[in-house]
């Protein structure tokens, strides 16, 4: 399995985690403004990570990565203010914290790297 397919399915598990993060955060702690956020960042990810992949060229791949990059570290900003703020628990913390950082070191990885060919 390439890096790519691992990072396309990764990220596509990550953002159905982080809607079903976002319904919780709506239904059960009436909490609208962080949540939405938190859905944008996060879903924005793969989306990208999906556009780099079957974009146009080697540019255009390592353009896109750099941007699911940024909304990866954008992600875990909101992820750390909710558990800040008391809206996630420690252990509902941890576990996503962990998948957002995987993928934080897939998409460095392979942006460091495109950058180097370049």
């Amino acid at each position: 399995m390439s890096l790519d397919s691992v990072l396309l399915e990764k990220s596509m598990a990550f953002a159905v985690r982080v809607v079903k993060l976002y319904q919780y955060l709506e239904r059960n702690k009436k909490e609208y403004v962080l949540s939405k956020q938190v859905l944008r960042s996060g879903t924005s990810i793969g989306a990208n990570v999906r556009e780099g992949v079957y974009g146009q060229s080697g540019n255009d791949f390592t353009t896109k990565m750099s941007i699911a990059l940024k909304e990866t570290v954008e992600t875990e900003y909101w992820l750390d203010l909710l558990s800040r703020t008391g809206y996630l628990s420690e252990k509902q913390y941890g576990d996503i914290r962990e998948d957002v950082s995987e993928i934080a070191k897939m998409l460095t990885a392979t942006v460091k790297c495109m950058r180097k060919k370049a």
